[in-house]
């Protein structure tokens, strides 16, 4: 899509070219039409000064050349003239060998050319009557010069045009830039919105971006609120089925069903399932806690915090640890990465004797996560199991499949790489690698 600024410049562009087209041919047409009406009494006063230069001779009308300008006789002068009465007619000396056509009717007209030159006319036809005799006067002046001043008027005006024209763009760049600055204060904005560095919009915009500025606000409030409600919600529920489950659980072990082991079996079974899993969502929750919408993960703030809450998780007896850049902040949302890291982490420190470590690297072409235990780890041969949901192997501790299984998810819609490896204390290690965005 165009921008803005080129979209208001071409447009701006065709207006101005098209209206400035249009006035120039009139203001051009209207001042030509203005001299010729002009050059039209004088070539009226030359026609009434050559009607009195019209006397009565011994063998009838006769010119009388005293009264003649002397530009009537030099030869292509720009001034020409020529008389007709009777059957005969006069011409000036200054048509030379050359003739002025007799006009069809009256008027002044500006089509004819003369000359060696070209030259290009503007004559007068006039009608009179004298000394008993019809009698009609054209005279003539070359329009030449006129012609090539209105054309070096408009090659000028063209050249002023452009100028003005490439002036107006440029302030009309300036303009809009400036009257888009707005903008570009709101995209700052909505990237610290991003950083989690403000929870809404600066309402002091102009009148224009009032309602998108008061939309997107509704929006994040509206978005903070569901995901509060969210979470409130769940943990609700998750407390709320801890006791049926106890309950469950009771029951399931009572001698009423010492008759019935299977049934036995298969109910405790399910129901550790579903208590597993209402601790790992209830986990889950404590561990994100408020977060802005779409806030970026700042590992010196987040991560001091999150090894704290695994540690009461956990249980002191665990040495948690990690290593990152300082002021490091990872370009993905701050809820996903808790939850990816809190898994990560969260099955490491059920596997672990006493040591769990989470490294950041950062790398040129992205980053890579990685977390080690110091427990029994995963046999090779077996790794590949543990990425089907629900998977444990080992029936008496929490398995890593869950857990991994929706780290694996996430990473892949990052278009990320999981890798399952043995740490340098035995245990395992598992590495994320994520391309940079």
């Amino acid at each position: 899509m165009r921008s803005i600024q080129r979209r208001l410049s071409l447009g701006l562009i065709s207006v101005m070219v098209i209206v400035g087209v249009v006035l120039a041919q009139i203001s051009l047409w209207l001042f030509e039409v203005g001299l010729q009406r002009y050059l039209e009494a004088g070539l009226r006063n030359d026609s009434e000064s050559l009607l009195v230069a019209l006397v009565r001779g011994p063998q009838g009308l006769q010119l009388d050349e005293r009264h003649l300008s002397p530009a009537y006789q030099r030869p292509f002068s720009g001034h020409y003239f020529r008389i007709d009465f009777a059957d005969s007619h006069w011409r000036s000396r200054s048509l030379w060998d050359q003739d002025l056509p007799l006009l069809n009717h009256p008027g002044l007209h500006s089509n004819l050319q003369l000359g060696p030159d070209g030259q290009q006319l503007l004559v007068l036809r006039s009608d009179y009557r004298r000394l008993g005799q019809s009698i009609s006067i054209s005279v003539a002046q070359d329009y030449t010069p006129v012609r090539e001043s209105f054309q070096r008027m408009r090659q000028i005006g063209l050249g002023l045009g452009l100028a003005g024209l490439l002036l107006i763009l440029l302030l009309q760049r300036i303009t809009v830039r400036r009257a888009l600055k707005p903008l570009e204060s709101a995209r700052e904005q909505i990237a610290q919105l991003q950083q989690g560095q403000r929870s809404q919009l600066d309402d002091q915009v102009p009148v224009e971006l009032e309602p998108l500025v008061a939309q997107i606000n509704h929006l994040l409030a509206h978005t903070e609120d569901s995901l509060k409600r969210s979470r409130n919600a769940l943990g609700n529920l998750g407390h709320a089925l801890k006791t049926p489950l106890a309950v469950l659980l009771s029951l399931a072990s009572s001698e009423k069903l010492d008759a019935h082991p299977e049934l036995r079996k298969i109910l405790k079974e399910q129901l550790e399932q579903v208590q597993q899993r209402l601790n790992r969502e209830l986990n889950r929750a404590r561990l994100s806690g408020d977060a802005l919408p779409g806030a970026l993960f700042d590992c010196d703030a987040e991560l001091p915090g999150l090894l704290a809450t695994l540690n009461m998780i956990h249980g002191e007896h665990l040495a948690l640890s990690y290593v990152a850049p300082p002021g490091l902040q990872l370009p993905w949302d701050r809820e996903d990465l808790l939850e990816l890291l809190g898994n990560l982490l969260d099955n490491a420190c059920k596997w672990a004797d006493a040591e769990v470590r989470l490294s950041v690297i950062e790398r040129t072409d992205g980053f890579a996560l990685c977390v080690e235990d110091d427990g029994p780890g995963i046999p090779e041969q077996q790794r590949t199991q543990v990425f089907s949901r629900g998977t444990r192997l080992d029936e008496q501790t929490h398995g890593h499949g869950l857990g991994l299984g929706i780290v694996r998810d996430i990473v892949e819609a990052w278009g990320g790489l999981l890798v399952l490896g043995e740490s340098k204390w035995g245990g395992l290690k598992v590495v994320i690698e994520l391309p940079r965005r």
